[in-house]
């Protein structure tokens, strides 16, 4: 596999990284066939956090007795020096390990206080003198607070959501962060099962050479798709640039990434997902969401009560109850069509 260095902290990882947050679906033992799989595939960066449920546990299952040829990076959602400590000490026991490679702060509101001595930067600076991480970053999915992460120097490497469908403005990063020497990690570089074709999506990040993308994975499919283009990267050529253009067209403008930050919801909306029914129903296989179950959880849009919960944590800046009450409007008239009632 294709290895690249990750900025400052001169770690040698593979360029097709492992976001482990999907495993969490999968029982433990199906886990650990496709984590050991990318393994002896050659895959070195294992991505995954704290907040990922049972992630941790099965990539400690599956991959301590490797864990010294392998490049772990989890995340602490905490805010204050002591939360991120007792974070990283439960990450440790889940991953079998003593120490990860990278902790990051996972999506913070604001960028920290170096000079604080309990907040969530001064638990992963003491986190790092005790040998319990070898490397801090943070991840976030605003601009500014990503401009500002690089501009303080604090943080070794960044997390952010990059794709092809990216605007030029967040595209800046990538050159923001070789100039500081940052390392970059690419979230969503399917934009959240928007983005519906690999190969342009591969093709398309594997031309920042600092950029290493994690691709979530929960089949072996997936993994072998994965490994294939690693061994045989498609070229941007001009087949590629037509499907990335009509990813641009269809999904430019304000749209819901499915990040997930909105939620909890009072009403159990589904968010994250019901924001980008209109979407879904596009770009991905439609019947799945013909269901009972599914008409139930999107009409429980009609209960929102604006409170504005969503609203104030949407690290886009979006109104999502507007989104949701255009995404239902539009389902239901789907849903009058193919389901048939």
């Amino acid at each position: 596999m294709q290895t690249t260095r990750l900025g400052r902290t001169n770690l040698t990882v593979t360029r097709t990284g492992f976001g482990a947050l999907p495993i969490q679906r999968c029982d433990i033992e199906e886990s650990a066939r496709i984590l050991r799989a990318a393994y002896d595939s050659g895959i070195t960066f294992f991505d995954t956090a704290r907040g990922y449920s049972d992630s941790e546990t099965k990539i400690g299952y599956a991959l301590s007795d490797v864990r010294s040829s392998i490049i772990i990076a989890t995340k602490s959602g905490a805010r204050n020096r002591a939360g991120v400590l007792a974070d990283l000490e439960k990450s440790l026991s889940e991953l079998r390990t003593d120490y990860v490679d990278l902790i990051q702060l996972h999506n913070p509101s604001d960028i920290q206080n170096p000079d604080d001595p309990e907040s969530a930067y001064a638990g992963i600076v003491e986190a790092k003198d005790k040998g319990m991480t070898r490397f801090i970053g943070i991840t976030n999915h605003a601009r500014d607070k990503a401009i500002a992460a690089i501009e303080s120097g604090l943080y070794d490497t960044l997390q952010y959501p990059l794709c092809h469908i990216s605007s030029p403005e967040d595209l800046a990063l990538i050159d923001l962060c070789r100039a500081a020497d940052i390392g970059v990690i690419a979230m969503k570089p399917l934009s959240g099962g928007l983005i519906t074709k690999l190969a342009p999506a591969f093709a398309y990040l594997r031309q920042y050479e600092n950029v290493i993308p994690i691709w979530g994975i929960q089949k072996m499919s997936e993994l072998e798709e994965l490994v294939e283009m690693d061994a045989n990267p498609p070229s941007l050529d001009e087949a590629m640039w037509s499907v990335i253009e009509n990813d641009r067209c269809e999904l430019a403008g304000d749209f819901c990434r499915g990040c997930g930050y909105c939620l909890p919801c009072p009403q159990q909306i589904p968010i994250n997902m019901a924001a980008r029914m209109t979407l879904l129903l596009k770009r991905a296989p439609w019947q799945g969401f013909m269901t009972d179950d599914w008409y139930e959880k999107m009409h429980r849009i009609d209960n929102c009560t604006e409170c504005g919960d969503c609203r104030a944590r949407c690290p886009y800046g979006l109104n999502p109850p507007e989104i949701l009450a255009k995404a239902l409007q539009e389902y239901d008239e789907f849903y009058r069509q193919h389901a048939g009632r």
